[in-house]
Formats: structure tokens, sequence, C-alpha cells
């Protein structure tokens, strides 16, 4: 069995642009920012930005390109896909790019530097803890021995 699945949460690049096919199906098309915060060699916290092109098919495209634009964050699942033509100069060019199966509407206020905050999807108020203030955790240490298993 091969697997071929991705899921991306970042911000949108730019506005999606929607088209429709000969066969009068939409597909839209848009850019996606990820992050990648990691520590370098001399523990420096260093940050990377990778750019993706995803494309959506069908009522989907039509839902993405009315509620979605430049900055909004979304969480798309999908699949990898390269596609090749010939260009204008007679080079064969190649794009890869993530064909959405989902797209799901991240928060609206809390951008990607801001951070995730369940609360703000569900309507509860902003004033939730950020951290695990509100979770009361036992103050024992568990012992392996407890673990049943």
């Amino acid at each position: 069995m091969y697997i071929n699945k991705v899921f991306l949460f970042g911000n949108l690049t730019r506005d999606p642009e929607l088209r429709s096919l000969p066969s009068g199906n939409s597909v839209v098309s848009f850019g996606l920012a990820t992050n990648r915060v990691y520590r370098d060699g001399n523990g420096q916290k260093q940050e990377q930005t990778e750019f993706h092109n995803v494309v959506v098919f069908g009522r989907q495209a039509d839902i993405v390109s009315q509620y979605l634009k430049k900055g909004s964050s979304a969480f798309v699942e999908g699949r990898l896909q390269t596609r090749s033509w010939e260009g204008q100069d007679g080079v064969k060019k190649y794009r890869t790019e993530i064909v959405a199966e989902r797209v799901q509407f991240g928060p609206r206020s809390g951008g990607a530097s801001g951070g995730y905050r369940g609360s703000e999807n569900r309507g509860e108020g902003t004033d939730a803890p950020a951290k695990n203030e509100g979770i009361d955790y036992p103050e024992e240490d568990i012992k392996p021995e407890d673990i049943p298993f």
C-alpha cells in the first residue's frame, strides 16, 4: 500500500483565484505559507518559511474563494501532485502542488505568530488561559510500577 497524504496549517499568501474548467467545475488556487521554528547548531532559535501551492476543486473551491483571503489561516488536507508542461521556450517545466481534499478555516484573529487557541473556534471568551493554567494536574509523580501496562 502506498500513501500520499499532506496536512498543512498556515496562512494564505495571496487571495484565492477562482476559475472554471471546460466541464463547468470550479477550481481555485492559492498559496499557503507554513513556518518551522527550530534551534540551529549554536542553540539559536531559527524560523524557516515554506511556501506551498494549493488547488481545490468543486463546491469546496467556491466556498474557499468566497470566505478566504490573503492572510487567512487554513488547515489543508490533501495529496501531493506534480504537473509538467512545456514552456514557451521549449523547456519542460514542473510544478508540485497540494490537491486539497478538505480545507478548514482557521481562527479569524489568531494568525500564525499569535498561536492557535482552540477557544477562538468555539466562541468562548478570548481571556481563556493560553497555557495549562486551567488544568488541575496531580502534584505527585507517577511511578512506572503504577502504570497498568
